[in-house]
């Protein structure tokens, strides 16, 4: 491309379109939340958030098929990459809808809100598709400083600004973590591009102390933004502290492209050093299991025994990328999706309860909701059974799927980690099955709580919002209908995984 008579590397527009329909739906969201009045700020902003993620969805399934790098071999577009833009643009429009009523679009702003979070997704879109370590990096820091501000946004609530701050210093340190060792592998291997690291580790450097003291800093890199223990200490407090809508968001979406980029660089550009990092990354497995079903056992807040389960939840998705598979590259795909489904109904019906209850996301307003309120408590249900592994749901076949690739790829022991984790979720995860069920409804909200509503109870909206409710039951019955019929989703997984083989 020459501009102004200078020449540049060759852009194909055309496979760049579903970022550039993210970064222009920024530009015109962050435009009309400078709009006066109020149908401007509540519907023109979201709407537009929407019709960006929209477009965002329909320029990525016009690609599918189409394997191309794009920007001198920057980014590379392919099934992959684009499986996971449909996973970031799901997470998305479920975070405009439960972002609804937030006040933190009063404290921060509607167009700074939406465009954060479409700056965020384009972060995200960037680092899946990323096929240089100079890239990787720049996707990981798009995707972290929208983040950052995006916990912050009550700012009204010190819970809120506490999770930002917190957020900021532990990500600021595994981002520079990452950093010196993406420095280290371009020292070892002269390159930046995963295909030419791939073809420098072929030789002896395989075995050079520089390199793999690089692969471990990377690790622990991405084993901060994965919450894997045993760096997750952020992820409770964080969770807890952000506004639900963000955590859920973050809960989802940061994790799916997170591991898109852990598929690529290890199962693409250090495959040949997969003696070396596997049995490492299989005990960081191991522990994070371990780790996260053992910490969410006496949580009695909601959201911090969520942010422990998706540490939990980390552990087995590291078991498809550790066997550097074809079928462990499916599984870890196919998890990634139905992980969406399941958290995104359970973190909705934590924000209805939120707003219905002054108790907040403590157990406690969970009370007898299968006799007050069964539109949530079947969404609730289903999500905790499905995050669990119980058959019929997503979570079995997405945890089969995951001890079938440990299996094939010589780590039978890892499946049965799989399982012994899977039997230690069922005592918090059954816990909330039976405060639903088998308590009492919970007593009227006590005046002086605290809620995300500005709005004394009687006047707070019944299922925390119809978009809320909607949200619940639409991924409540997802994860209901990817357990009895999953093709679907396989049929994404196998393409995605047909995709990164082509580069093994």
């Amino acid at each position: 491309m020459t501009v102004f008579g200078l020449s540049g590397p060759f852009i194909d527009w055309s496979a760049l379109s579903p970022v550039v329909a993210l970064l222009g739906g920024a530009v015109l969201v962050l435009l009309a939340g400078l709009l006066r009045g109020r149908a401007g700020r509540d519907f023109a902003v979201p709407f537009l958030t929407i019709a960006a993620l929209g477009a965002f969805i329909g320029l990525t399934i016009w690609q599918f098929n189409r394997h191309t790098s794009i920007i001198s071999g920057a980014l590379r577009v392919d099934d992959l990459a684009l499986v996971v833009n449909l996973i970031l643009a799901t997470a998305g429009i479920a975070t405009v809808l439960l972002s609804a009523r937030q006040s933190a679009l009063r404290q921060a702003g509607h167009g700074e809100y939406h465009a954060l979070l479409l700056s965020s997704i384009t972060g995200m879109a960037v680092l899946a598709e990323a096929q240089n370590l100079v890239t990787v990096f720049l996707g990981i820091e798009l995707l972290s400083i929208a983040l950052y501000i995006l916990c912050a946004t009550e700012m009204r609530r010190e819970q809120s600004l506490e999770s930002g701050l917190k957020y900021l210093i532990i990500g600021s340190v595994g981002s520079a973590t990452l950093l010196y060792g993406l420095a280290l592998v371009y020292g070892a291997t002269a390159a930046t591009d995963f295909g030419a690291i791939a073809r420098a580790l072929q030789g002896s450097v395989v075995s050079d102390p520089l390199l793999l003291t690089g692969i471990g800093l990377i690790v622990v890199g991405l084993a901060f933004k994965n919450s894997v223990a045993p760096f997750h200490q952020w992820t409770p407090d964080v969770y807890q502290g952000a506004p639900t809508p963000i955590t859920a968001f973050m809960a989802t979406a940061t994790k799916a492209a997170a591991f898109a980029i852990f598929l690529r660089l290890f199962d693409v550009a250090f495959i040949q050093a997969q003696e070396d990092w596997g049995p490492a990354l299989a005990a960081l497995a191991t522990v994070t299991i371990v780790v996260g079903n053992v910490g969410a056992l006496m949580q009695t807040s909601l959201k911090r025994l969520l942010a422990w389960s998706s540490v939990a939840q980390a552990g087995y998705l590291l078991a498809g990328v550790v066997v550097a598979t074809r079928l462990g590259i499916q599984a870890t795909v196919f998890y990634l999706a139905v992980y969406l489904a399941m958290n995104l109904a359970a973190f909705a019906v934590v924000l209805a309860r939120e707003r219905e209850t002054d108790l907040g996301d403590d157990i406690d307003a969970f009370a007898g909701l299968g006799a007050s309120r069964p539109l949530l408590a079947w969404p609730m249900t289903l999500a905790m059974l499905s995050l669990a592994g119980l058959p019929a749901t997503a979570g079995f076949i997405g945890k089969f799927y995951l001890i079938d690739a440990a299996v094939d790829g010589g780590y039978t022991w890892l499946g049965i980690v799989i399982v012994i984790g899977s039997m230690i979720s069922l005592g918090y995860y059954l816990r909330v099955l039976a405060v639903m069920w088998m308590r009492p409804t919970a007593a009227p909200a006590i005046a002086g709580g605290s809620t995300e509503v500005d709005a004394p109870a009687a006047e707070r909206p019944r299922y925390g919002g119809i978009e809320v409710a909607f949200v619940a039951v639409l991924f409540g019955a997802a994860t209901l209908f990817f357990g009895i019929i999953p093709s679907p989703l396989l049929n994404l997984a196998d393409h995605a995984g047909r995709a990164l083989l082509g580069l093994l």
